[in-house]
């Protein structure tokens, strides 16, 4: 059953359980967000991205990971580097 439109996109009714724990968050998210618990629930739907659905590829993931471990370890070695010679400067 389509109720309404959204964005472009028709809505369809859908009817699901949730905790009472789930509820009370979701009554709060919406609350803190301004937007209505459907609004909520869609936003999760389009955030969600299982492992392997991302659209970006493994070997694509570990060149980033590691290009970005390579700068980290640099930048940590000049820091260190800093605090050695700073620690030098002041036992004279």
């Amino acid at each position: 059953m389509i109720v309404k439109s959204v964005e472009n996109e028709k809505l369809i009714r859908k009817q699901f359980l949730v905790s009472s724990r789930q509820a009370k968050k979701l009554s709060s998210l919406a609350a803190v967000e301004g937007k209505s618990e459907a609004e909520i629930v869609r936003s999760a739907i389009d955030a969600f991205e299982p492992a392997g659905l991302s659209g970006t590829d493994a070997a694509e993931l570990m060149d980033l990971v590691s290009q970005r471990l390579k700068e980290a370890v640099e930048s940590t070695q000049q820091a260190n580097q800093m605090v050695f010679n700073t620690l030098q400067e002041l036992e004279r």
